[in-house]
């Protein structure tokens, strides 16, 4: 398996080649298919995906206590919380205000990005201490990079369906990180069993089975 970070940089690699759809561009103002976002603001919330990385990595992470990755999930504010929670409404309002500067802009910005991390992130310690420049806490950047990998096999999806076009196929890897993330949640919130027979036997499956 490709270690994280070259993970990391083949998802945001694909997930830079859908913002730059020509579909993406031309539905930018329209409804999203996620509650309260527009195309435009899922658009930029995927991009931060990739400019968040940078900002964590310019950032002093001193003196913050440092969790494992499922322990961020367990104090994610967001995480299985109504839609318009303070931290969720703050979500989309971000991405929101990130669209309004229009595609060529996210783009751009989302590709300077990349290119810089596809030069810092092979010479810096996995172990280094990351996170998003929000959280009261720390992780390991790997960890961090984990986080952003599911954001984006996640809202790939979101923003492709949004606007009717084939949603993109991942590095195996990347996905390999991204369902082994989605099955630990799920089986957290429904249950080892729960999980199981989501999987294996359709004939006796929960309605749901989401992680988030």
């Amino acid at each position: 398996m490709t270690s994280i970070r070259d993970q990391y940089l083949h998802a945001a690699r694909t997930g830079l080649a859908l913002l730059g759809a020509e579909a993406v561009a031309k539905a930018w103002a329209e409804p999203s298919a996620l509650a309260g976002f527009t195309v435009g603001g899922l658009a930029a919330h995927l991009a931060q995906q990739v400019t968040s990385v940078t900002a964590a990595l310019e950032a002093d992470h001193g003196g913050k206590e440092i969790v494992g990755l499922f322990e961020h999930y367990d104090r994610a504010a967001w995480l299985a919380a109504d839609i318009d929670n303070d931290y969720n409404t703050g979500i989309r309002d971000g991405g929101e205000r990130a669209a309004e500067s229009g595609p060529e802009t996210v783009i751009a910005g989302t590709a300077a990005a990349l290119t810089a991390l596809e030069t810092a992130l092979p010479a810096i310690d996995g172990t280094a201490t990351s996170g998003n420049t929000r959280w009261p806490y720390a992780v390991t950047l790997d960890d961090f990079l984990r986080t952003r990998i599911m954001e984006l096999v996640v809202h790939g999806d979101d923003l492709a369906y949004s606007v009717g076009i084939a949603t993109p196929v991942f590095d195996q890897d990347v996905f390999d990180t991204a369902a082994w993330m989605l099955a630990r949640l799920a089986a957290k919130r429904h249950g080892q069993t729960g999980l199981v027979r989501a999987l294996a036997r359709t004939e006796r499956a929960p309605e749901t089975i989401s992680g988030l």
